[in-house]
């Protein structure tokens, strides 16, 4: 059954040229058909080229020409045969070969041309049936070059559908790995020193701030999956917050602001208060830092923001954390750097353009 369903429109083509030379030959009223084994082998052979097509567009196609272009002067009555030609003509066209197809179809229009001037008196093809065969040939190659084409909309829709859920898949989990890796690596740091100090006012403030951390990652979680349903988008405005959260954790975390804070594309905003959410939540589990340094710098084209810590510094290992940064800032046109800084500590630029470069 699979066998059928593959070679459908091939054994369709086939039985149809068959039937139609059959019809033909038993209707004729000559009583010696001339050459009718030359015809009947020209028959076979296009037909049997037809299963061919899918993985030589071009050559059935010139081969089934030159099959009719044996049949039909040699051979009476005038058989299907050229339905196996008009046949392949298409498949040609469907492919996207649509150049070759319309210079086979010309040739082979040449051809007869040529060889009905040349027969003078006992043309077989009157110049109706030429004119009407032409366009029967340009309707083939027109057709077929409209199939393809379509196939290929429908394709490019679907491989561009693809992408944006690919897309949209990285950016969710881009969004849940910043914001519960921020707060789930600060917990962690607190639930470290509550268990392994021994001092129980330090115990118990760090139970507190862990009770207010999960806290504030259940909101974050919450204001995120809203974000995702095209609700509110965090902003830089809300750098205090992070720089509050990080200081509840023993950092000292200093905020400037280079330039005139302006209204900034939504995208941007977004990306930029996720670099420094991320960039954080690393000095707090990587960088044995005491001070970090939040830069925000607003020009007219772009804005960047720059994380510096007086942590032990070092090549960064390789992570979800940075990757992330690192395609919100390309995903925008942007460029992102992570980096040892030469007088010790680390440092994380980024770089956004407020309009996409297309």
């Amino acid at each position: 059954m699979a066998i059928l369903r593959r070679y459908a429109a091939e054994i369709a083509v086939t039985v149809a040229v068959i039937a139609g030379s059959v019809v033909v030959s038993l209707g004729d009223g000559a009583e010696t058909p001339r050459n009718a084994a030359v015809g009947w082998v020209c028959v076979a052979l296009a037909c049997a080229a037809l299963f061919l097509r899918r993985r030589y567009p071009l050559p059935v196609t010139i081969f089934t020409a030159v099959c009719c272009a044996i049949y039909y002067p040699q051979t009476d009555p005038d058989g299907f045969v050229l339905l196996a030609f008009a046949f392949a003509l298409y498949n040609n066209a469907s492919t996207g070969r649509i150049r070759s197809a319309a210079v086979v179809a010309a040739a082979s229009m040449g051809g007869v041309a040529i060889g009905e001037a040349g027969a003078g008196a006992s043309r077989q093809v009157d110049n109706f049936a030429f004119l009407l065969m032409a366009g029967w040939f340009i309707a083939l190659v027109a057709v077929g070059a409209v199939t393809y084409y379509r196939r290929e909309a429908e394709r490019t829709k679907e491989a561009e559908a693809r992408r944006r859920a690919t897309d949209e898949r990285l950016r969710i989990a881009r969004e849940l790995h910043d914001v519960l890796g921020h707060n789930l690596a600060l917990i962690n740091v607190q639930a470290g020193a509550a268990l392994h100090g021994k001092d129980p006012a330090k115990a118990e403030e760090a139970l507190t701030t862990i009770k207010k951390t999960s806290k504030e990652a259940l909101r974050e979680l919450r204001a995120t999956l809203g974000m995702l349903r095209q609700a509110d988008t965090p902003s830089l405005a809300r750098v205090a917050e992070l720089a509050e959260s990080a200081g509840a954790h023993g950092l000292t975390v200093r905020t400037e602001i280079d330039g005139t804070a302006t209204e900034l594309p939504p995208d941007v905003e977004h990306a930029a208060f996720r670099v420094v959410q991320e960039a954080l939540t690393n000095v707090a589990r990587h960088a044995a830092a005491n001070t970090v340094v939040v830069r925000i710098g607003y020009t007219p084209h772009d804005v960047s923001v720059q994380i510096d810590d007086d942590g032990r510094g070092g090549t960064a290992e390789p992570g979800n954390g940075i990757r992330g940064m690192t395609e919100r800032a390309e995903a925008l046109g942007g460029e992102l750097t992570a980096a040892a800084r030469e007088d010790g500590g680390f440092r994380v630029r980024a770089r956004l353009p407020l309009r996409v470069k297309k």
